[in-house]
């Protein structure tokens, strides 16, 4: 059955199948939770809407598998946007969500928190960026950009019906940092993470600190010399009681988790430590981009 009414901005949305009030949160004791899914396609203006047809992906998105409510907004951000999604999860009994709108680096905080004050695990939660990666790079194919947006919310709604509740915890992290490196960028983070209280282990692979900045001069725009600024920089290191600085040494492998990692580290003899957390500080070299921007065609290039 097909119920259709007028949400905040006068789009249209749609529910269908039979609403089950066990399904948000337990499987009813069958051991397999109904899906049910709710999309929720975004205008975001007109930089969505004017280079994608939206009512026409929200159509596609009605016949997905496991879809039961389908809803377009003017603007799925806004507070009225939110407050429908948390309304439709309730009224509804949505498991999953999927929001099809613009990135999700700055808008999928606020979406999961949504659902989480709905009473849904926020990680049932999926986002189908439509915006970035396709009205605004397709502006002049309608057609394939709408087809696009199709497949982008098929695949989220995909993805969305395999994910699973997850709760956040916390875990003990070791305070002891690698850092890879001896040039100016290592012997400075050695120098903030130590100040901080974390056991440093400095690596450098040549027998001398400094790194490229010992093929340099001066500096721009201190004028001061290379030099000096390794000279201060190493002496602050070496009288750190929280650096232990091992040169000629290279590490040799890498394995465990942020926060926890094993590393055996390859130099005069070979060690184990254990570290919360690596820093790779090594050196760089100038890029020069052959076959780009006329380079090496043109002599002031």
């Amino acid at each position: 059955m097909l119920r259709e009414t007028k949400g905040y901005n006068g789009k249209c949305y749609s529910s269908f199948g039979s609403s089950s009030k066990s399904s948000r949160n337990c499987d009813g004791g069958s051991g397999v939770m109904e899906l049910r899914i709710g999309v929720f396609v975004c205008d975001c203006g007109t930089n969505i809407a004017g280079f994608i047809d939206v009512p026409a992906v929200c159509e596609y998105a009605k016949t997905l598998p496991n879809v039961v409510f389908v809803q377009e907004n003017m603007y799925t951000c806004s507070d009225a946007g939110i407050t429908e999604i948390k309304e439709a999860i309730k009224k509804y009994d949505l498991n999953r969500v999927v929001v099809a709108s613009c990135t999700p680096r700055t808008h999928e905080p606020l979406f999961r928190k949504a659902c989480e004050d709905a009473g849904l695990n926020k990680y049932l939660f999926e986002f189908a960026n439509i915006r970035d990666q396709c009205s605004w790079v397709h502006q002049k194919e309608r057609d394939k950009a709408t087809e696009k947006a199709k497949d982008l919310v098929r695949m989220a709604v995909a993805r969305a019906s395999l994910l699973e509740p997850l709760e956040e915890i916390k875990v003990p992290v070791e305070r002891k940092a690698l850092v890879i490196g001896g040039g100016i960028s290592g012997m400075t983070a050695s120098l903030s993470l130590a100040k901080q209280g974390f056991e440093v282990y400095l690596v450098e692979k040549e027998n001398v600190l400094g790194g490229m900045l010992r093929h340099l001069n001066k500096l721009y725009p201190y004028e001061k010399d290379a030099d000096e600024i390794i000279e201060e920089l190493e002496e602050k290191v070496r009288k750190e009681k929280n650096i232990h600085i091992w040169l000629e040494s290279r590490v040799e492998s890498v394995e465990g988790y942020i926060g926890d990692y094993n590393v055996i580290i390859n130099g005069k003899e070979k060690k184990e430590i254990k570290v919360g957390t690596i820093i790779v500080a090594i050196g760089a070299d100038v890029y020069k981009p052959r076959f780009m921007y006329n380079y090496g065609e043109y002599e002031n290039i």
